[in-house]
């Protein structure tokens, strides 16, 4: 029940001073009585208010009516008493969520002489999680889910069966009655009480609720996204290990990427199971998108905490009593190679997108815990700052769940927890059990843990050193004054989308590409013989180094974590390198520093390779319109185009010219074959398969000797010989 002051004068029940009023104001003060206060009767106040209840009235709202329904039969799960959930998606468009739990109960309840079917159905803040005993740990703890959805349906049918009977009820906008037809426009007669249907099996039990949105409610374009209707279901499945649940869509709509597609009667009906027995472990290594540094590791422990609650005594008095809680923590997590932090957390598997006190002291606990341990092991020196929450949560995925009974929520949308004591005891067990892994003496939970420390003392140091490289990352009209390096040869236009930067192998070729470019839109930046390897650099060795440094500074988007693609300089990077062994490996080195460093550069398809040819052939005599140069760029297409031209007679001269370098082309050469868009060839770098990538370049340029010495011996024999600079 709430009761709405009148809007017409003053705030809530102040009355305005008289004072400040005029004769007029103060002959109308007099009619604000206690006749203009409105009070909202049963669900007319979730009519009057549906944000308060379910955040909005718009897809997201819509969504949360389904989340609560959904969400009653997983409290069943947990309790132990389902095991199957079925949620269908009508033609018509209502929704029907089905479960074999055992059912609300059909008795009557005896305060209000209503069934526990209506009960639940019709009065706020009632249900079977107050403490009754029915619930040990539930998602629900208000008491308002159903009727909430109820009042906001123009239609609800809800069937129970049990006590070896089918009982039903029907609402419309959350008054009871019977429709005399199918559908929500139906006519309706109201009436309360429940309708015994046909006998069951004593052993049959469950729900099922169907409901039409009220489109008086919604707004128009509100609708249910079938993709995050599976991710929920998914999210589900993952956090109640043993539960079955069927997502079913009758719409016939256009199914998104990744669904079970159509039925096999071709009918557009889908249908997608979730079903996992792993628990949060397996949904941890479903989040991870990155390799892992670790295995996935598994905190878990409880603790006691006690709270004082209103508790309704026998003459129905609320008494505040100090009552003794208890709360379970289960926390899997692994550190991944990867910058981007992952962090699920759920109270009685009810998601908390915004945190809350589980989540602070799991951050805060995970900080500290990995601060010792670097302290202990080393690999933190005494001079170094202690690292941040950011870097101890780099590449790391989480999923964070505790239950307890009645958990504190700010608001019903229960998007962040608010019971104290869940800080205290999350950041307890994970000081315990995280410690126990940094400092195991196993072998392979040593390594692990060892890789862990250093991977976090690397961002500590990445980010540091990222202060250093700030003036870097601006656009390149705050850079005009600054120091850029004074080799590069940078283009006059302003134009990020259309500008070229050439990583040039060597100053010889530099002086030719001078000449070659064309200086509107290409710059150049030179680099002196093969840069640092840094797949096996730490990342201050890789700032340290001139050729890595100028590099960054030059592109100006920054490095690692800290790279801003928006703030990139240039639309194309493209590596100049010699048609050699020397110049494959330079390009080599140098995509290493762009996968490990510059990622989304490589991701969006803005770095690429130059092919310069290996080869020039010149004709003696050229007919009209034909070019007297040919250029080849393989030993290969070198002997097809002499084969095809001796078999058309075309006369070219004996001494084909063998390019070593880019320092032996002419500037007017390279630019017709290298440089100019009009006439050139760019390989464009992509990583089309991730793992597969970051195999290679752990294979090729990692610290590990041994894995790299068996690919050259066992892949020598199907080398193809012709294909060396000799």
């Amino acid at each position: 029940m709430t009761a709405e002051p009148s809007l017409a004068t003053g705030t809530g029940n102040t009355k305005p001073s008289a004072a400040l009023l005029t004769g007029a104001d103060r002959d109308g003060g007099s009619n604000y009585t206690a006749r203009h206060l409105l009070v909202l009767e049963g669900l007319e106040a979730v009519r009057k208010r549906p944000g308060m209840y379910i955040g909005s009235t718009d897809s997201r709202g819509l969504m949360h009516c389904l989340w609560e329904i959904i969400d009653n039969s997983v409290d069943e799960a947990l309790g132990g008493h389902c095991d199957r959930i079925e949620v269908i998606l009508h033609e018509d468009g209502s929704v029907e969520v089905r479960d074999n739990g055992r059912g609300i109960p059909v008795d009557v309840e005896p305060k209000t002489g209503l069934s526990g079917v209506e009960v639940v159905m019709t009065k706020l803040h009632a249900g079977g999680k107050f403490g009754g005993g029915s619930y040990a740990a539930s998602g629900g703890l208000h008491g308002v889910g159903a009727s909430v959805v109820n009042a906001l349906a123009s239609r609800l049918d809800i069937e129970v069966d049990r006590g070896s009977r089918t009982h039903s009820i029907s609402f419309r906008r959350g008054v009871p009655g019977i429709f005399t037809e199918s559908g929500p426009d139906a006519p309706f007669d109201p009436a309360s009480g429940l309708r015994k249907g046909k006998k069951l099996p004593k052993n049959r039990t469950g729900t099922r609720v169907r409901y039409w949105a009220d489109r008086q409610i919604f707004l128009k374009d509100a609708k249910l996204s079938l993709e995050t209707l599976y991710a929920r279901a998914r999210q589900t499945a993952f956090l109640v290990p043993g539960l079955t649940l069927v997502v079913r869509d009758e719409r016939g709509l256009e199914q998104p990427a990744g669904s079970g597609g159509q039925d096999a009667s071709g009918s557009g009906v889908t249908e997608e199971v979730f079903h996992y027995d792993g628990g949060i472990s397996e949904f941890c290594e479903y989040l991870a998108q990155d390799r892992p540094v670790c295995d996935v590791l598994r905190l878990q422990g409880k603790g006691q905490f006690k709270e004082t609650v209103p508790v309704l005594d026998d003459r129905g008095h609320m008494i505040p009593t100090e009552v003794q809680r208890e709360l379970g923590v289960d926390i899997a997590l692994r550190w991944g190679t990867g910058y981007d932090t992952t962090l699920k957390s759920f109270v009685n598997i009810i998601a908390t997108p915004k945190g809350g006190t589980h989540v602070s002291g799991f951050e805060r606990s995970v900080t500290r815990t990995v601060n010792e341990a670097l302290r202990a092991t080393k690999i933190l020196r005494v001079a170094e700052d202690d690292v941040a929450k950011d870097d101890a949560l780099e590449g790391l995925t989480a999923v964070v769940t505790v239950r307890l009974a009645e958990p504190q929520f700010e608001g019903q949308t229960k998007e962040v927890l608010g019971t104290s004591a869940a800080s205290r005891i999350v950041a307890q067990v994970v000081a315990s059990e995280l410690k126990t892994f940094l400092t195991s003496t196993k072998r392979d939970a040593k390594q692990q843990a060892r890789a862990v420390l250093e991977k976090i003392a690397a961002a500590a140091r990445t980010r540091i050193a990222a202060r250093q490289h700030k003036e870097a990352q601006r656009r390149k009209t705050a850079l005009e004054s600054s120091a850029l390096p004074a080799k590069l040869a940078d283009c006059r236009s302003d134009e990020v989308e259309r500008s070229e930067l050439f990583i040039v192998e060597g100053d010889s070729a530099l002086g030719t590409a001078k000449l070659a470019r064309n200086s509107e839109f290409q710059a150049l930046l030179p680099i002196r013989g093969k840069i640092l390897n840094v797949q096996k650099s730490s990342v201050a060795d890789m700032l340290k180094n001139a050729e890595c440094g100028s590099i960054i500074q030059v592109i100006g988007a920054g490095s690692g974590r800290t790279f801003d693609i928006d703030q990139a300089r240039y639309g194309k990077v493209i590596f100049l390198a010699d048609a050699d062994v020397d110049g494959a490996h330079i390009r080599c080195l140098l995509l290493t520093l762009f996968q490990r460093y510059m990622r989304p550069m490589v991701e969006e398809g803005r770095v690429f390779s130059a092919v310069p040819p290996l080869h020039r052939i010149e004709l003696t005599s050229p007919k009209k319109g034909q070019a007297k140069y040919i250029y080849t760029y393989s030993d290969n297409e070198l002997r097809q185009t002499l084969m095809d031209l001796q078999r058309r007679n075309v006369r070219y001269k004996d001494s084909i010219q063998r390019y070593k370098g880019l320092g032996e082309m002419d500037a007017d050469q390279l630019a017709e074959t290298t440089m100019d868009p009009r006439h050139r060839t760019l390989r464009r770098i992509n990583i089309s398969d991730l793992e597969s990538a970051e195999a290679a370049f752990d294979l090729l340029m990692g610290s590990e000797v041994a894995p790299r010495r068996e690919f050259i011996s066992s892949s020598a024999a199907t080398l193809d010989r012709s294909r060396i600079d000799v």
